[in-house]
C-alpha cells in the first residue's frame, strides 16, 4: 500500500531530544474525518497530535488529545511550525498562518527560535475552594478562572510546585480537571515556573504547555506590571518558553527537535 500521509513526533519547547513536550504532527493532503484523526491521536498517545493541511496563505490545523479534540495547543502549534519550516512547506523568512478553532494563529522563525502569536485570555479571581489541598497536594494563596475551563492557582514557593502530588481521581470529580499552578521562580534565569494538569482530557500532567501562557502572561503582568518573561515548566521533562504580552495577544517563543518521521497506511 502506498504512503498516503506523513506523521512526525517533535519534542517542543526544548533544543534537546527527550525533553520538552512531545507532539504528533500529521501532514494531510486533504481533509480527514474527525473520527480518523481522533483514532490516530489515541494511537500516538502523546498529549496532543496536530493535523495540518498546508495552504497558501493559510494552513488549516486541528488538535486532538488522546481523548478528544481541543481548540488550542501551544506546543503542538510550535511543533507544527517547526516541521513546516524544517521540511520546506514554508520558507523560514515567511510567516506561517494557521486557521484553528481558537482563531488565527501565527508563527515565525527567529534565529533558532519559533515565535507564535496567540490570544490572551481574560482571568477573574475566584475563592480558593475548601479542601483543595487534599485534591491537588498544595494550598494555593489565590485562584482564578479563565477560558476553556482552565483554573489557575498561585502558590508562593517553587519547591512546593516541584514536589506536589495531585490526586488525579479527585481532580476529575471536581472542577479542577484543567489546572495550571504557578509560582515565582527560585532560579535567577527564570521569572516564574508552572506545572499543568489536564486529567479531564486524559493527560495527568502536560510536560510543557504553551497555551497556558495565554492565561499566565496577563496574570503575571497584573502581578508585576511587566510584559516580558522567561518561563520554566518544572515537569519531569522540563521546558523553557519566552513570552511577551502585546495588548490582547501573547507572543510565545520556543525551540523544537524532530525525533522521528513515519508513514501512515490507514
Amino acid at each position: 500500500m502506498a504512503e498516503r500521509k506523513r506523521i512526525y513526533q517533535v519534542d517542543a519547547f526544548t533544543s534537546e531530544p527527550f525533553k520538552g513536550n512531545p507532539a504528533g504532527i500529521c501532514i494531510l493532503e486533504e481533509d480527514a474525518s474527525t473520527d480518523w484523526m481522533q483514532k490516530i491521536a489515541t494511537e500516538m498517545n502523546v498529549s496532543e497530535t496536530a493535523f495540518i493541511i498546508p495552504g497558501t496563505p493559510v494552513s488549516q490545523i486541528r488538535f486532538f488529545s488522546p481523548a478528544e479534540e481541543v481548540p488550542l495547543c501551544g506546543h503542538a502549534t510550535l511543533a507544527a511550525a517547526h516541521v513546516m519550516f524544517e521540511k520546506g512547506y514554508v520558507p523560514k523568512e515567511e510567516e506561517i498562518v494557521f486557521s484553528s478553532k481558537a482563531g488565527e494563529l501565527r508563527a515565525r522563525s527567529v534565529k533558532r527560535w519559533i515565535t507564535m502569536d496567540f490570544p490572551a485570555f481574560p482571568i477573574r479571581q475566584i475563592p480558593v475552594p475548601k479542601g483543595v489541598e487534599k485534591v491537588i497536594g498544595v494550598q494555593p494563596v489565590e485562584m482564578y478562572s479563565s477560558s476553556y475551563g482552565w483554573k489557575l492557582a498561585l502558590i508562593n514557593v517553587e519547591n512546593e510546585l516541584r514536589t506536589m502530588k495531585p490526586d488525579f481521581n479527585a481532580m476529575m470529580k471536581s472542577d479542577l480537571g484543567h489546572l495550571i499552578i504557578t509560582a515565582p521562580s527560585s532560579e535567577t534565569n527564570f521569572d516564574f515556573s508552572l506545572r499543568c494538569f489536564v486529567p479531564s482530557l486524559g493527560i495527568y500532567e502536560d510536560p510543557v504547555t504553551g497555551s497556558a501562557n495565554c492565561i499566565l502572561a496577563p496574570f503575571w503582568h497584573m502581578k508585576t506590571n511587566r510584559n516580558d518573561f522567561i518561563v520554566q515548566q518544572v515537569s519531569k521533562r522540563t521546558g523553557v518558553m519566552k513570552i511577551s504580552l502585546k495588548e490582547n495577544r501573547v507572543e510565545i517563543s520556543g525551540q523544537a527537535k524532530t525525533i522521528f518521521r513515519a508513514s501512515l497506511f490507514v
